[in-house]
């Protein structure tokens, strides 16, 4: 188990927000960028169509169709291009 005080958490989270809405603080946030196209990002990791394909749990022919404009990644296959572009390391370590 955890020693957290989810409590005092919750309590710090609604002070934080009273705070902004009265103008003293600005709140973090963070923008997620969108990944470079597919076969990009598949060329930067020299892995072939049908092992990225496999990497990212689509089929060649989705891959396909992303590479050549036909369809573009939705969800949580665009989270997973990013991963892998942002992260290289981690697909490289699933070869």
């Amino acid at each position: 188990m955890s020693n957290r005080d989810i409590g005092a958490e919750i309590l710090a989270g609604i002070n934080e927000i009273k705070e902004y809405k009265k103008g003293n603080i600005s709140l973090r946030n963070n923008e997620l960028r969108e990944p470079s196209a597919p076969q990009i990002i598949r060329s930067k990791l020299k892995m072939s169509q049908l092992k990225f394909a496999g990497l990212l749990g689509v089929s060649t022919r989705t891959l396909q169709d992303w590479e050549q404009g036909r369809r573009n990644p939705q969800g949580p296959a665009l989270a997973l291009l990013r991963i892998a572009e942002q992260h290289p390391e981690v697909f490289s370590e699933l070869r």
